[in-house]
């Protein structure tokens, strides 16, 4: 069977990026349309023939993005996913496969299937926009999609072949319209081995340290971790990233803020502690409960997270605790027990590469390749 040509259509990295790259390597041709510049894919890994800059097109959005995001908010992202798509349509080269992020891109990717008969692929990080609208609607402070993102969702779902979605929690959430539902291919995404490398651990002797990173909000049940702090001795938490909406407990002995720092020092924080939480209430797959599982920390996360989905091996389903989300009681127990684990035993089993591999980025991309066949090589031109 003859390799697609492949047009994949982000706005900036997303994991489509990584996508892009592991296509690549498998000999697939490929373009990746983004106002992500150039040097920075290219440090990301993506070839440089891979790489069709938006930049020129969107710049004045784009520097109203960055210098005043909080200005007609609503009309710079109509004005934004117009010009995107605009820019996509003007450069795309001849495709047999579309790939573009849920919501963003509808025009381009309607383009893409009437000028080349292109087969749409949607990739959606959250659960269907109608289920994540009413948890948001339900937290205090959240931002809601807009009507117009609904909208695009909506239309998107139907136009496209394939949705690729990271969690099988995301996948339930789409029952509410089998018709999407039908097309959803769960694959949970990858990380970077080489910015994760697997550290040694010794068992904690008294106090046992966990490590929450990402925005500290009211989405990501931040009240609830702080709230069960509190409820288990002999523990402490470190929060690294952004301070978002919910308010963060300053002068709270247990809880330690460091500001967001980079993607690749996040490893060494990892290397330091002794456990990973997430309590988010709406959530696709955290990126981070993969990072962590590769540095060898145990978590405990909340089913909203796709912490289950990341249990390809025996080793790494050891090493996940899922507990039900909002729930603090439910938060604290699942901390307790593995503070209690981590500090006299049973030992975790044994993590070794063969596990670590499953959990990288070339066994998703691996895995993307065979469910694109496999889902629609009846489309794919011989």
């Amino acid at each position: 069977m003859k390799k697609p040509r492949i047009a994949i259509a982000s706005a900036g990295r997303f994991h489509v990026l990584d996508l892009a790259r592991e296509l690549h390597a498998l000999g697939y041709e490929v373009r990746f349309y983004s106002y992500v510049p150039r040097r920075r894919a290219m440090a990301f890994g993506l070839p440089a023939e891979c790489h069709v800059s938006l930049v020129s097109r969107l710049l004045p959005l784009l520097a109203w993005q960055v210098k005043a995001p909080g200005i007609l908010p609503k009309l710079r992202e109509r004005l934004l996913w117009a010009a995107m798509n605009r820019a996509v349509m003007a450069r795309l080269q001849p495709c047999d496969v579309f790939i573009c992020m849920s919501g963003m891109y509808l025009e381009a990717a309607e383009y893409a299937k009437k000028r080349y008969g292109a087969i749409i692929e949607l990739h959606r990080g959250s659960k269907h926009i109608l289920a994540q609208d009413e948890i948001l609607a339900s937290l205090p402070g959240a931002e809601r999609p807009s009507r117009l993102a609904i909208a695009r969702e909506l239309a998107g779902y139907r136009l496209a072949d394939m949705i690729a979605i990271p969690a099988q929690h995301v996948l339930e959430s789409f029952s509410r319209e089998p018709s999407a539902q039908a097309k959803c291919v769960v694959n949970p995404y990858g990380v970077d081995l080489n910015q994760f490398p697997l550290w040694p651990r010794s068992a904690p002797k008294d106090e046992v340290v966990f490590v929450y990173a990402g925005v500290w909000s009211y989405q990501k049940g931040c009240n609830l971790l702080a709230a069960a702090v509190q409820q288990v001795d002999h523990i402490r938490l470190i929060h690294v990233g952004a301070l978002g909406d919910c308010p963060f407990p300053i002068g709270n002995q247990k809880i330690q803020h460091v500001r967001k720092i980079d993607q690749a020092d996040l490893s060494e924080i990892y290397r330091g502690v002794d456990a990973f939480v997430l309590a988010s209430r709406q959530e696709g797959l955290g990126m981070v409960l993969g990072q962590a599982l590769a540095s060898g920390l145990p978590v405990v996360c909340t089913s909203e997270t796709g912490g289950r989905d990341l249990c390809h091996t025996p080793a790494l389903r050891d090493r996940v605790h899922v507990i039900p989300s909002g729930n603090v009681e439910s938060l604290a127990q699942g901390m307790a027990h593995l503070a209690e684990r981590l500090r006299h035993g049973p030992p975790f089993t044994r993590l070794c590469d063969e596990d670590r591999q499953t959990l990288s980025w070339a066994a998703y991309g691996l895995r993307y390749a065979e469910s694109m066949y496999q889902n629609l090589a009846t489309r794919i031109p011989h």
